[in-house]
């Protein structure tokens, strides 16, 4: 796919654990060779709430995705267009190889509401359950560093600045 192609589909692999956490076919927006840009609707079957957000069928997710940065963030609306906010994981950064856009994620998690009041950490148990920082400290401090980074800009700039 060359630089700027906004004309095919993909399958986008989350993977968890060495697993397959989900699998589902996005649009391409945008991939300019460092960040790919898809929009899927709400892949997972039913409604999933939070307590503090609810992905329910007829949302539409736009998701972005770093080849050199170790988070994604997805914008998420209502199927009417309303912005209910961005869901950002902390991932390896992305591979694009054979059409299919492979994602490792990390555990943590932050989410940021549409209005930018609430900023919130997520999962951090998770990621130290998970053992990553025994099996590989260097990922585990990139992880903490983006999550880090991605709060902070939710908190000033807002994540709006990353996505332009």
């Amino acid at each position: 796919m060359s630089a700027g192609s906004a004309d095919t589909a993909l399958l986008v692999a989350l993977v968890k654990a060495g697993r397959t956490k989900i699998r589902y076919p996005a649009d391409v927006v945008r991939d300019d060779g460092v960040r790919v840009t898809v929009r899927a609707p709400w892949a997972a079957p039913g409604v999933r709430d939070f307590g503090f957000v609810r992905f329910e069928p007829g949302d539409v997710f736009t998701e972005h995705y770093w080849r050199d940065r170790w988070f994604a963030v997805k914008e998420v609306r209502t199927g009417g267009g309303g912005l209910k906010g961005w869901y950002c994981d902390i991932t390896r950064p992305a591979v694009l190889r054979d059409g299919q856009l492979l994602v490792e994620d990390l555990d943590l998690d932050l989410w940021v509401s549409a209005d930018g009041s609430s900023v919130l950490r997520l999962d951090e148990d998770e990621f130290e359950q998970s053992g990553l920082a025994e099996r590989d400290p260097a990922a585990a401090g990139a992880a903490r560093r983006a999550l880090d980074e991605l709060e902070r800009l939710a908190r000033t700039e807002g994540l709006a600045s990353l996505l332009v």
